[in-house]
């Protein structure tokens, strides 16, 4: 089998490091795994394997039949079966289709506002997916809105992973004190909440001044990260939280961490959880799109309501006070993650999915070598 991954960017998010995670774990499994960005380069482009084909499309409009022609080029070239376009890439790869009408097209649906689906409406997708021989869902909200609006009917739901093999040695240098560190990997984007991070930082140094808070994640210096640094210097927070931007080496930072949290609005199946959980760092999380199904349990983490501050502060307090019980938690929640959502895992289901409407793409006995 012959699989490209297309992508409108390689700029840090959930979309994004999925279709590298998806084109590394298929390029050892399969005969060709390539990655195509159409808009954007960006930092993800350095954890992409060597033995990933790359294509950069440099579009720069909606339609742009020149990249078009470079795009059908490299897959008659490569002889590629299987367009898996994520999110709005989907566009691109029906202009293939229309070309090349043999080609099967996957759609990967990372949609992050899942809270309220009822008003998500976009009529070029539902008319689009009249061309898709499936759609993978990152979770089951997501699966039961494309049942629902979309004319697939060939849906799947498959968590999302972590390519354990991007972890590295290098080490960034992390601000605060050793052992008393709170993290959050997150995007600076308003769904994500990092208001009700920062309310807590300012209870938390009441009690605990030496505990710091650390934010990774891209900074889009929009009117939202304007709001976020105004809210840091009016509560006067300056060496109580840190913002570091976008980092290739997360790694190195949930390694120097003792309390991860995501205070999220809205999610699917975040990484930044399966990530928490492979550091074995305690998670608090808010409750929201599929996070209850990885904590499923006090054991394996603390799960708060959305906009809940007081909540919020009791968990990281509580962590903070009881080192024993981080270590459980941490544990606990590793042993969940390495057993349900590993690359081998999803990628084994992934493959199964695609034997079931495209004959022969490849044997079992591939699939788990």
């Amino acid at each position: 089998m012959r699989v490209v991954q297309i992508i409108d960017s390689l700029e840090p998010g959930g979309a994004e490091r999925m279709a590298v995670n998806y084109a590394n774990a298929l390029s050892k499994k399969i005969e060709f795994s390539g990655l195509v960005s159409t808009r954007k380069e960006g930092p993800l482009l350095e954890q992409i394997d060597k033995g990933v084909s790359f294509l950069f499309l440099r579009k720069n409009r909606k339609i742009d039949f020149r990249s078009v022609l470079k795009l059908q080029k490299y897959i008659k070239k490569n002889k590629i079966d299987v367009i898996h376009a994520h999110s709005s890439s989907f566009f691109t790869a029906i202009l293939i289709k229309l070309i090349l009408p043999k080609i099967a097209i996957i759609w990967h649906d990372h949609y992050g506002v899942s809270q309220d689906l009822s008003a998500r409406k976009n009529l070029s997708l539902k008319m689009g997916s009249l061309f898709f021989a499936g759609i993978i869902s990152v979770n089951m909200d997501l699966k039961n809105w494309a049942n629902s609006y979309l004319f697939c009917s060939n849906i799947i739901y498959l968590p999302n992973f972590i390519d354990e093999s991007l972890k590295t040695d290098a080490k960034l240098s992390l601000k605060g004190s050793d052992n008393k560190r709170i993290v959050c990997v997150a995007n600076l984007r308003p769904q994500k909440n990092h208001e009700l991070l920062i309310e807590s930082a300012n209870l938390i140094k009441e009690k605990c001044p030496d505990w710091t808070f650390h934010v990774f994640g891209k900074d889009f210096e929009d009117d939202y990260s304007k709001k976020l640094r105004k809210l840091v210097d009016d509560l006067k927070l300056q060496k109580n939280i840190f913002f570091y931007g976008t980092t290739n080496n997360v790694s190195s930072a949930l390694q120097q961490s003792n309390i991860a949290v995501l205070p999220s609005l809205s999610e699917g199946l975040p990484l930044a959880v399966l990530e928490y959980g492979l550091h074995k760092l305690p998670v608090i999380s808010t409750n929201v799109g599929q996070i209850s199904n990885v904590i499923t349990s006090n054991k394996e983490g603390i799960i708060i309501e959305s906009k809940n501050l007081k909540q919020l502060v009791v968990a990281i307090e509580k962590l903070i006070l009881d080192q024993k019980y981080r270590e459980e938690l941490g544990l606990a929640l590793y042993n969940k993650i390495k057993s349900n959502f590993s690359e081998e895992r999803i990628i084994e289901d992934y493959f199964l999915w695609l034997n079931s409407f495209i004959p022969d793409v490849l044997t079992i006995e591939k699939i788990t070598k």
